[in-house]
């Protein structure tokens, strides 16, 4: 009995460990519904990516401020957590997770264009022509402003 009983309980480790999505989601602070766009359908905090997104501009003030459309297509598997994450200030919330990004400088010759040339990203963000390697951490400006609109996010 006491066998069967260590059996069960590894069978329901390993079944557990196999949907860390729903463990993680646990995790994550979605924040309260404060923002003029909250329960809308579509999630408006930058710190997720994904379907369940809105096709709007992304402004830090809806950071942390959007909870009910963000867990709900979150638990729809239409969004996915960026992991950035959300900091107290003295006025709510703000968005931190830029800095662990080398950015590097801007020294590409498609620099400050608007686009970002980086290949390490992807998103709307980014330039439509081919990617040099030589881009890489030298697009600095361009990927960094289209990262905080939450218009990039790394290459995964």
């Amino acid at each position: 009995m006491r066998r069967t009983a260590s059996r069960i309980v590894g069978i329901l480790s390993l079944l557990a460990a196999g949907t860390p999505h729903a463990a993680y989601a646990r995790n994550i602070d979605f924040g309260d519904d404060a923002s003029q766009f909250a329960k809308d359908g579509e999630c408006d905090d930058m710190r997720f990516a994904g379907a369940g997104m809105t096709d709007t501009l992304l402004i830090d003030s809806d950071i942390g401020h959007d909870a009910t459309d963000c867990r709900t297509a979150y638990n729809q598997d239409r969004l996915t957590y960026n992991g950035g994450h959300r900091t107290r200030t003295g006025s709510g919330y703000a968005a931190s997770g830029v800095d662990h990004i080398m950015w590097g400088d801007d020294a590409s010759r498609f620099a400050n264009d608007g686009e970002c040339d980086d290949k390490r990203f992807v998103g709307p963000g980014m330039t439509g022509t081919r990617l040099l390697d030589s881009d890489i951490k030298h697009d600095r400006t361009d990927c960094r402003t289209a990262y905080q609109q939450g218009r990039l996010r790394l290459r995964q």
